[in-house]
């Protein structure tokens, strides 16, 4: 039997660890932490993070908001095994009976969906960081990290239909993607949700976006707004901007407005 070489990382300045595979696989970093930072809640909430790989986004909220419950979704029975190992850490003990692993495919329907311990109208936050590479882009020899980066067609159609589905009338969608997805994520959303508040992410001022963090309201009307951008790094420098710092490092909530 051969071993998966593996890392234990710290996140949140060392507030919780996640164990994550090397070389294989994706490996998760800020783009799950700013995913987690579009969570907020001032009472009890369930929270399912769908797609979730190793459970870096789920257990950062976990981490931030003691009153969040949250359900890691994932497929591939090799990740999910990772989000278990990470939450038998001793540095993880203080969220680790809020939040559980589900092996599930994020993309079934009605009752093979609800079967899979997916069911209806159960949760006030969904989040998702889906697969954001294009079928036909490049192509890995890494299986797992294939299956973890490659969108196949209608994702965000599957994803955010699943998401509409087993969320609360009200419920907050949460989602970090690349700029080209946003067409696509708005007909996703369609008359599921409303209010869709979109924020661009600069490496730097007077740059292109390199990510969008989408934040959407099921059965709201409200028009879309697009926010100003959030800046990653101060002129000049390598340095994270504040406000982006206190937000990877679960600090602060990127809240709606």
């Amino acid at each position: 039997m051969t071993t998966m070489p593996e890392t234990v990382d710290a996140f949140h300045r060392g507030r919780f660890h996640l164990i994550q595979p090397l070389g294989q696989g994706h490996r998760s970093g800020m783009d799950a932490m700013l995913l987690a930072s579009l969570v907020s809640c001032r009472d009890r909430c369930r929270v399912a993070d769908l797609g979730a790989g190793a459970g870096a986004a789920g257990m950062a909220v976990a981490s931030r908001i003691e009153e969040a419950d949250v359900l890691l979704v994932e497929r591939s029975a090799i990740m999910a095994g990772f989000a278990r190992r990470s939450l038998a850490l001793p540095q993880n003990s203080y969220f680790v009976s809020r939040v559980s692993v589900l092996e599930a495919d994020v993309s079934l329907n009605g009752k093979a969906r609800a079967a899979a311990g997916l069911p209806d109208d159960v949760f006030d936050h969904v989040i998702m960081n889906p697969p954001f590479n294009d079928a036909s882009d490049r192509t890995t020899p890494d299986g797992l990290k294939a299956e973890a980066h490659a969108m196949t067609d209608d994702l965000f159609e599957a994803w955010i239909k699943t998401a509409g589905a087993i969320m609360k009338p009200g419920g907050q969608l949460s989602l970090i993607a690349r700029p080209e997805s946003i067409a696509e994520i708005i007909a996703a959303c369609g008359r599921r949700f409303g209010g869709i508040e979109i924020t661009p992410l600069l490496p730097r001022a007077g740059e292109n976006a390199v990510r969008i963090l989408v934040t959407a309201i099921k059965q709201s009307r409200k028009r879309l707004a697009l926010r100003a951008p959030l800046i990653m790094h101060d002129e000049g420098t390598h340095r994270f901007s504040s406000e982006v710092d206190d937000l990877n490092n679960g600090r602060a909530a990127y809240r709606r407005r």
